[in-house]
């Protein structure tokens, strides 16, 4: 059937209701909705940002990996004598420079905070005044209890993702370098400067046994953060058609919008 030219208008315009865009919510700046094509694509994480997510995770790994074994030690293993092996030696040192690595990268982030875009400040604060964000808090855990067909979309961290690298990320990381440092202070010696930043919270909890227990449960609390970390990443980019993995590779998120279904 021939269609009139005077139809196409009306045609495309049909098409453009099918395929239209749910519209970005939450932390969209209008620089943000300036770059929305038909599949939305919005460049959100900066190279610094990647950068320092990948390092950091490395870091945290082998953080964790070796504070469990100098909380558990490994047997000792007969591979020479003794005084020539230096086992338990290479798992403090991987351990001690994984944090320097991590507190170096951490202050980095902070400066980042500062000159980076409006999403690299999203982990260092909450609008907690904010009732229509404590109203998204509500609707992101009606989503992840499957109590909710949809998702909101948005350009940064959601409102319970931004909770969670808050506390786990901003408070657990300072919470992880105080106490490290603290316990590194002490090997380090009396009357230097770590000491005299760091030593007086060995007295405050009680003595050094006590700062490697709170410093062990902290680690065990950044592991099970990490696993819902994981989860949570993989789960939205399977369900809630919108890239989360692929975005701290590009710095670009990918709304799948343009899919009918």
């Amino acid at each position: 059937m021939k269609t009139d030219v005077t139809d196409i208008p009306a045609e495309m315009e049909r098409k453009m209701e099918f395929y239209s865009i749910a519209p970005l919510t939450g932390d969209a700046t209008e620089a943000d909705r300036a770059t929305i094509t038909r599949n939305t694509s919005v460049y959100v994480y900066e190279a610094p940002v990647r950068l320092w997510h990948w390092i950091n995770a490395a870091a945290i790994l082998v953080l964790c990996v070796s504070g469990y074994l100098i909380g558990s030690p490994p047997p000792s293993i007969e591979m020479a004598e003794a005084t020539d092996q230096f086992l338990f030696g290479y798992i403090r040192f991987a351990h001690f420079a994984a944090a320097m690595i991590m507190t170096v990268g951490f202050f980095g982030r902070i400066y980042w905070a500062f000159v980076g875009n409006h999403h690299a400040k999203q982990m260092f604060k909450l609008p907690l005044w904010s009732g229509k964000w404590w109203s998204e808090v509500l609707d992101e855990i009606k989503w992840y209890a499957f109590l909710k067909k949809n998702p909101r979309k948005y350009v940064g961290h959601n409102p319970l993702a931004q909770i969670a690298m808050f506390f786990f990320m901003t408070v657990g990381m300072t919470f992880m370098i105080v106490t490290g440092f603290a316990l590194y202070s002490e090997g380090v010696g009396r009357d230097g400067i770590l000491d005299t930043m760091f030593g007086p919270l060995l007295d405050l909890v009680g003595g050094s046994h006590m700062m490697h227990q709170i410093h062990h449960l902290g680690m065990w609390a950044i592991v099970i953060f990490v696993m819902i970390h994981i989860y949570a990443a993989v789960r939205e980019d399977i369900m809630s058609r919108q890239s989360m993995v692929s975005t701290m590779i590009s710095g670009t998120r990918t709304f799948k919008d343009d899919d009918p279904n």
